[in-house]
């Protein structure tokens, strides 16, 4: 934070001593935004330029770069970090403007709070793109120069007694952006979030609360993404490709769990093309555009559910517990509940599967595991929903003879899935040290409910690394207990999943609030078990889970309610889903968003009821029902919840 040109280092050797001590609500507002910026460091050279005291370093180290580097102007600053860092990090004295740097050394830099003490942009943009390859990301923070000029902020801090100034200058974000894409940079982010309550504790700490109310509905710092562009193929001459392009305005947008701000998208190719605050500059794109206004509305990424049988969304519970093993289960129903598993069998099975995405796509979900054989129509690029296709799998221990042969045959850098210690008796407890005596335990395996688990699996599972999925009111259902919080906290790599309407509540909405509600998991955790931690266990490797600029654009629309992001997910139920968007096309709407549509994006959308609320969904409804009708009768249940025609409504 501390490279400058027009302030003596003395002063910032100065700072270091009391810059790790002193609160900062900027900074800590930084964090919470820039840390979910940040993408996949692991392989990376970074510089870190102005690097101060190794803020941001340490949080870099952990996350495995090729190299990692910090520059600053401050012995001092440079002092602090190395007793921090250790050989974790290369550092070097040196100016900002001048880098102590070989040419295209770096595939990230990052600059915190540094451009305030550099007088010329352009020389500072001419020298990241010096150092930088081509594709490298850029990431830029600073006090937002507007609301510092019209708050009247000063730059000081409080040290041997006295306070000190900071000389800065002020760069209007137009002048920083124009100069950086001068030099042949691209603009992926610009966000510019508020102070809200985590900041505001931080001002209530240091008697300055009058200041938060100030300044909270404005600006308070900025953080921009650029990208060092490659040199255009030879084949298109220059010249941009003609592309499909989609806006997004006016909506809120969520970071992660505790971060939100207003933002504009502009999705291409089925991508998140850019992310910026403010409207979308639409001259800049294709004519062909279109938008959506999203003004009032919180978008999420979105969900992804790791544990699903899709063939059997149409299916009631089935089944009279508790019962000591998943075993027990299966061979009840399929003795006492045989007449009615025939007839719902009689409803083609690509119909069943499609309902079974329809009850995933009702809420939010973009993304399934299908704990069973991949079919065509799962995969088909009509299919309502994205189905996991890269995984090998196995029911379980106890019935499926197949089970080492498909583990060895899976690739390692896939996830290898199978259902474990599903019950409450002995021999579910002991499911799990007989997979390791198998050798199947690994870090890449996944294990669905694991409601067996004790404090001795528990630890082996963690050295292990192998991931778990919970499936809480299907675990209610068929044994009357499920995993404790403190269970699922002491295990290193939880996520969720809906299981099937055979034995769920209902969809994956259901089991985050029995999560919440019933097992007191807390809201942030619970929006990673459903959107980034899911689709890392899944090894997702398109941005599923995220809302950055290169993701698969995967959306999902709710009212903004001004809850925090973790606690809106928490709260959701599935009539507050509004809009889903998957791979930048829209497929289910909200009757208020099918009307803010432009009339392209309405095309292929077909209205149901569900319950009684309406939803635009792209998929054939009409055929759907009818199919279903033919076995079940008129009355069709989607997971419990009655399906109709939208003119019978």
């Amino acid at each position: 934070m501390t490279t400058m040109m027009a302030t003596p280092s003395d002063v910032f050797d100065t700072w270091a001593q009391v810059y790790d001590e002193q609160p900062n609500p900027l900074l800590s507002l930084e964090q919470r935004f820039l840390t979910r910026m940040l993408p996949d460091v692991s392989g990376l050279d970074i510089l870190d330029a102005g690097c101060g005291t190794g803020r941001w370093l340490q949080f870099l180290a952990s996350r495995h770069p090729a190299s990692l580097l910090g520059v600053d102007t401050s012995s001092e600053m440079l002092q602090r970090a190395s007793a921090k860092l250790g050989t974790a990090a290369t550092l070097r004295l040196g100016n900002c403007v001048a880098l102590p740097v070989q040419n295209s050394a770096a595939d990230l830099v990052l600059s915190s709070f540094v451009l305030s003490y550099i007088e010329n942009v352009d020389t500072f943009a001419r020298e990241l793109y010096r150092i930088t390859r081509p594709g490298a990301m850029v990431f830029l923070t600073d006090m937002h120069p507007d609301t510092a000029i019209s708050c009247n902020w000063k730059r000081s801090f409080k040290a041997n007694g006295t306070e000190e100034q900071v000389t800065t200058t002020s760069h209007s974000l137009q002048q920083i952006t124009d100069a950086f894409q001068a030099c042949g940079f691209e603009l992926l982010t610009r966000i510019e979030p508020c102070f809200d309550s985590p900041e505001k504790t931080t001002f209530e700490r240091t008697g300055k609360l009058e200041s938060y109310k100030d300044s909270r509905d404005l600006p308070a710092i900025y953080i921009l993404q650029l990208r060092k562009k490659s040199a255009p193929s030879l084949h298109t001459h220059g010249l941009p490709e003609k592309t499909e392009t989609l806006h997004i305005s006016g909506a809120s947008y969520a970071l992660g769990p505790e971060a939100a701000t207003a933002a504009s998208f502009v999705i291409e190719r089925g991508h998140l093309q850019s992310i910026a605050s403010g409207p979308p500059r639409l001259e800049r794109s294709a004519p062909s555009a279109d938008l959506i206004d999203l003004s009032g509305y919180l978008v999420l990424p979105g969900l992804v559910n790791a544990h699903d049988h899709l063939e059997f969304g149409l299916f009631p519970n089935l089944g009279a517990g508790p019962y000591q093993n998943s075993v027990e289960w299966a061979k009840e129903i399929h003795r006492t509940h045989a007449s009615l598993i025939a007839r719902h069998r009689k409803v083609p099975k690509a119909t069943r599967l499609w309902w079974g995405a329809i009850r995933n796509l009702l809420s939010g979900v973009t993304t399934v595991c299908h704990h069973n054989p991949l079919t065509r129509d799962l995969i088909s690029a009509d299919f309502p929903i994205r189905v996991l296709s890269r995984f090998g799998w196995a029911h379980s221990l106890e019935m499926d003879p197949n089970l080492i042969h498909n583990f060895d045959h899976t690739p390692p850098n896939l996830p290898f899935i199978l259902h474990a210690a599903e019950g409450v008796d002995a021999k579910s407890a002991q499911e799990i040290f007989d997979l390791d005596r198998m050798q199947v335990l690994g870090d890449r395996t996944v294990l669905v409910h694991g409601l067996a688990l004790n404090p001795k699996s528990v630890a082996l599972l963690n050295r292990r690394r192998s991931a778990l999925v919970v499936c809480p009111t299907s675990n209610q259902f068929l044994f009357h207990c499920t995993p404790s919080s403190t269970l699922i906290k002491s295990i290193n790599t939880v996520v969720l999943g809906s299981d099937s309407p055979l034995t769920s509540a209902g969809d994956l909405l259901d089991e985050i609030n029995y999560a919440r509600n019933e097992i007191g998991l807390d809201a942030n955790s619970i929006y990673e078990m459903v959107t980034a931690r899911s689709a890392s266990v899944l090894r997702l490797r398109n941005g599923e889970g995220h809302l950055r600029p290169g993701s698969i654009a995967d959306l999902v629309a709710v009212r903004d309610k001004g809850l925090s992001p973790g606690e809106t997910v928490a709260q959701l139920t599935y009539d507050q889903i509004e809009l889903v968007i998957l791979s930048g096309r829209v497929q289910l709407a909200s009757a208020t968003l099918y009307h803010r549509l432009p009339d392209p994006l309405n095309v292929g959308l077909q209205p149901l009821t569900v319950d009684g609320h309406l939803r635009w969904l792209r998929a054939p409804i009409d055929n759907l029902l009818t199919e279903a009708r033919k076995a079940v009768g008129r009355d069709v249940r989607l997971a419990g919840k009655k399906v109709d025609n939208a003119s019978a409504a």
